[in-house]
């Protein structure tokens, strides 16, 4: 098998995919990496990793967000991958000795490559399997970090306190409604919080919030049952169809499969402050809210 060069990151992150001499270019865009992007690098990576025994670890940069610990490349040579998994914005690379655990932060880049692919400027970390495949982490902003934990990575305590999963059984109407109680801030805010839930980051939140006809500035304590019970299909719907698709800021994305998504293209909102809204036609509004743009419709949501 040859593996040459396929980009496989989140967001603003993506640099390109190559798959038999086809280059497929990204937009790049300024938000963070959202649930769907990294699950989307995390499909993108399990076939070529999982099962597959590693060579060896090369850190060339070992000062990311936190220090790369120095015995990970001994503990993890000659181990192999036995489940590539995710929990919030964090990809699990498990195997018998215990658990990698690999943020892309704000600008990191995750290839798979082969031992011709040129080692450019911030490629910190290459994962080298049996097979000849590499997995190299490239992150010019240095905000991702390659930690591990022997225990259960879910207890780690960069883990342990994240809410449910919002495509989980335990993110419901009935969860929602009572987390939302006495809650004043603003329900963008409140449903980007990876406390309340995880991974609605900014363009699904916008995105979410429309389809539900919710005002994002509103008070979260004045959602209703009813209301909360949409907001839940929809963040669901929205996230669904977003990892269905590929991600959000792909522009020309070919999938692992070759099948390409376009989920930027039916943004509904996001980035459309200005423009008609699609439902009413009224001007869809912009305003900067948690620091971050937030798009809304007056007609729409209240």
């Amino acid at each position: 098998m040859v593996v040459i060069n396929k980009a496989l990151t989140p967001n603003f992150f993506i640099g390109c995919f190559c798959y038999s001499g086809f280059l497929f270019s990204l937009r790049y865009t300024n938000d963070m990496p959202e649930l769907p992007e990294v699950e989307t690098s995390r499909r993108g990576i399990e076939p070529h990793i999982l099962n597959n025994k590693i060579d060896t670890i090369i850190i060339r940069y070992p000062t990311l967000r936190w220090p790369i610990p120095k015995d990970l490349a001994k503990r993890f040579t000659g181990k192999t991958i036995t489940a590539v998994k995710r929990r919030g914005k964090f990809l699990l690379l498990h195997t018998k000795v215990g658990t990698m655990m690999l943020h892309l932060g704000m600008s990191g880049v995750l290839r798979i490559v082969d031992h011709t692919t040129p080692v450019k400027k911030h490629d910190h970390v290459d994962i080298q399997f049996a097979d000849g495949v590499y997995l190299r982490f490239n992150d010019p902003r240095r905000f991702g970090c390659l930690l591990y934990t022997a225990d259960d990575p879910l207890q780690h305590r960069l883990l342990a306190k994240l809410a449910p999963e919002p495509l989980s059984e335990d993110f419901d109407s009935e969860y929602l409604f009572n987390k939302s109680r006495k809650k004043k801030i603003a329900l963008k805010l409140f449903i980007m919080n990876n406390h309340h839930v995880v991974g609605v980051g900014n363009i699904y939140a916008n995105e979410a919030l429309f389809k539900a006809g919710l005002l994002p500035t509103r008070p979260t304590e004045s959602l209703t049952k009813p209301e909360a019970t949409k907001l839940v299909r929809v963040i669901k719907k929205v996230l669904q169809k977003a990892i269905t698709a590929g991600g959000t800021t792909l522009k020309d994305f070919a999938q692992v499969d070759g099948r390409p998504g376009y989920f930027a293209q039916k943004l509904q909102v996001y980035g459309k402050d200005g423009m008609p809204c699609p439902e009413c036609g009224m001007m869809l509004q912009g305003i900067k809210l948690g620091g971050r743009m937030t798009v809304f419709c007056e007609g729409c949501q209240e």
